[in-house]
């Protein structure tokens, strides 16, 4: 009620209440632009009825929105299925990059320097928190894994299984940081950086990781491999990583390759002059349209 009352260009983020921005752009004439996100009715976390919703309102976003948003090229073969590629533009996300960060945040988690392996995530199925807690645990390194993110193992069974499966090796449930700085220092002196996403597009904790140069560890999929690249290690399951987490500890470690390969993936396709430039194309084209149009 609030935009149709407004004049403007709407920028829509995320399709999940497409139905209202149709209204929109029906009864208030408006021209949308809406970044369509993830494809959200995939994730395991929401129930059957969700999923319906989720995949209902995807579609009415494809006839809602004038210009579609894709933060990733499968994200925008995924809608070209849908609807003209000429309605479609990608932009992936952005992120700061990182040059320093207090080590005394580390004082607080009792960690070290690149002592420690840190990943930061929503702990749900199709991120592989239990998959990279399994191979903490079978891999032979005594290297610390720094776990951020909400957990709550007495209302949640997957939590619970993750806590088990910790048990024994030295994780660290740190719980949600939303301190952005105290966040930055602790991906700023990590050993490597583990994201275990398996689905959705460009994930912005991975792309801000790569901010902070970290060595990325990701599991091995169509999305993860086009945002970090050629120069990171790839996982598909607990043996897999628990061998690469071997790797990173040891002797032969190729840490200081992975941190080059992140910075330089960062500064090619993930800095914000970059992004911001190309959303602002995108709305002006629209506004430009819009005034054509009266």
């Amino acid at each position: 009620v609030h935009a149709f009352l407004r004049s403007g260009l709407p920028l829509v983020l995320g399709y999940n209440t497409a139905l209202f921005s149709w209204l929109l752009r029906v009864f208030g004439r408006r021209r949308l632009v809406m970044n369509m996100d993830g494809i959200e009715w995939k994730r395991e976390k929401w129930s059957r009825w969700a999923r319906l919703w989720l995949r209902l309102n995807e579609r009415i976003g494809t006839f809602a929105a004038h210009t579609m948003i894709a933060d990733h090229p499968e994200i925008e073969r995924h809608l070209r299925r849908l609807a003209p590629r000429a309605r479609i533009a990608t932009i992936p996300y952005g992120a700061n990059h990182v040059a320093e960060g207090p080590k005394e945040v580390l004082d607080d988690f009792g960690l070290a320097p690149h002592g420690y392996l840190l990943l930061v995530a929503r702990l749900e199925p199709e991120n592989s928190v239990l998959t990279v807690v399994e191979a903490h645990a079978r891999a032979r390194t005594d290297t610390p894994l720094v776990i951020v993110g909400p957990i709550t193992p007495e209302r949640n069974g997957y939590h619970e299984r993750i806590v088990e499966a910790a048990r024994g090796s030295d994780v660290r449930f740190v719980g949600p940081i939303y301190d952005q700085d105290r966040l930055a220092s602790l991906r700023l002196h990590a050993l490597a950086y583990v994201h275990g996403h398996t689905v959705g597009g460009t994930n912005p904790s991975l792309v801000e990781a790569m901010g902070a140069g970290n060595a990325i560890v990701a599991h091995d999929n169509r999305f993860n491999r086009w945002v970090a690249g050629g120069g990171a290690r790839y996982f598909s399951d607990a043996e897999e990583l628990a061998g690469v987490f071997d790797d990173l500890a040891g002797p032969a470690s190729d840490v200081g390759e992975l941190r080059a390969s992140s910075r330089a993936r960062f500064a090619e396709a993930f800095t914000w002059p970059d992004i911001l430039s190309r959303y602002e194309r995108v709305l002006e084209d629209a506004t430009r349209s819009d005034r054509e149009r009266e």
